[in-house]
């Protein structure tokens, strides 16, 4: 069976859309790739961002190839699956034009995971995968309509797609899927798409000096904020094999990547990984939670290759903490202290703040925090849940691989 895995020619004109706006990796359909092949399908990836092209000549490419089933994302990559773009206009726009040019079109992404009676009400699709999509599109794709009822994590519409199907009752099966990770290959790209990639993201000490790329050590996230949009995508917190990761990230350097962006959504200590990545001519970008990291080990990430942490801090003031983040041993000052020390070992350091009651008491924080060389934003307000999920974190030992 031949399959388009599609990355639309993104667009950010007029948008809300607060992420990075380059080009990144799309790790998922780049996994659903080699496991298709596994399967002995021709599965190719048409990635209109990465490769600069617009959708006219999309439509070309995808028209050339004639595949008998496309994927198509309603979000650039799996870094943007949290915080994705709000609107579906550029989804929207490729679906309207891809779909005379292949027999059947599934949608992969955030929105279809949120809401898929209103993705499936914009786009004629014939199903949207609800949550992660590795472990649901092979099964998928290679069923028929009629055996759709027996898969679980997906929604379509009664009685197929087409234009009537707008009206027709939208059929739900199942809660998001979460895929497990032993199971997944190291991904494997090819020249063109490296040599593509000049962003490093979240990289600010210095100038790109070699391509770019992005991977993951992890998925989910051991916390339970109540303001985090993670319940639906990317939740349960699980780890790669690290062997599987470290040959991805062999492939990565022997292609003449330079750094790479761990999209974690927050980077444990593990000892064993950070002693490989001393081994390996690479520096790297994480998104970390400072009181999971002694100065010990932020030394030891510093050595290992860190160039740039993103540390995530809900607020400083404990009236405005969230209840997991009242359950930390870090104090202000520690917490101060601890980021400080952090900008010793790794050359940029950015806080990611969220919110504060006291405009006077966060301004001078981030001033103490300039005059280390601390980079932090403006706090961001947030919208928390009526009901904080009640789950407790795991013991970070738990955790560690």
């Amino acid at each position: 069976m031949k399959i388009a895995l599609v990355n639309p020619p993104w667009s950010f004109e007029g948008s809300a859309y607060p992420g990075c706006r380059e080009p990144h990796l799309p790790l998922e359909l780049g996994y659903v790739r080699a496991l298709l092949a596994q399967r002995g399908h021709d599965a190719r990836l048409f990635d209109a961002q990465l490769s600069g092209v617009d959708l006219p000549t999309l439509v070309t490419q995808l028209a050339s190839y004639r595949p008998h089933a496309t994927v198509l994302t309603t979000a650039p990559s799996y870094l943007s699956w949290r915080c994705a773009p709000p609107e579906l206009r550029v989804p929207i726009q490729a679906a309207r034009a891809l779909r005379r040019h292949t027999e059947r079109l599934f949608i992969v992404g955030p929105h279809g995971t949120a809401t898929p009676g209103a993705v499936l009400a914009q786009i004629d699709a014939d199903a949207v995968v609800m949550g992660e999509c590795e472990g649901v599109l092979p099964e998928l794709l290679e069923a028929a309509a009629s055996d759709y009822e027996r898969i679980s994590s997906i929604a379509y519409p009664q009685g197929g797609a087409g234009p009537r199907r707008i009206k027709a009752p939208i059929v739900i099966q199942g809660t998001p899927a979460a895929t497990d990770l032993q199971t997944l290959p190291p991904l494997s790209w090819n020249q063109l798409e490296i040599a593509a990639h000049s962003h490093h993201h979240q990289r600010f000490d210095r100038a790109p000096d070699g391509p770019g790329a992005e991977l993951e050590a992890s998925r989910g996230c051991p916390r339970a904020c109540a303001f985090c949009t993670k319940e639906d995508v990317r939740n349960r917190y699980r780890s790669r094999p690290l062997q599987v990761l470290l040959e991805e990230l062999d492939g990565l350097i022997a292609l003449g990547v330079r750094y790479v962006f761990f999209i974690d959504e927050i980077f444990l200590p593990n000892r064993v990984l950070l002693g490989a990545l001393l081994e390996r001519p690479i520096q790297f970008g994480v998104q970390l939670r400072m009181e999971n990291w002694s100065e010990e080990l932020l030394l030891l990430l510093g050595r290992a290759g860190c160039v740039s942490i993103e540390a995530s801090v809900d607020s400083i003031t404990p009236e405005s903490r969230s209840p997991s983040e009242k359950r930390h041993k870090l104090s202000a000052q520690q917490l101060t202290e601890r980021l400080i020390f952090a900008k010793r070992a790794v050359p940029f350091v950015q806080v990611h703040l969220l919110g504060g009651r006291d405009p006077e008491e966060l301004a001078s924080w981030r001033a103490q925090l300039a005059s280390h060389g601390v980079w932090s934003n403006a706090p961001q307000p947030c919208v928390a849940h009526a009901d904080p999920p009640a789950r407790t974190p795991r013991p970070l030992a738990e955790l560690e691989a």
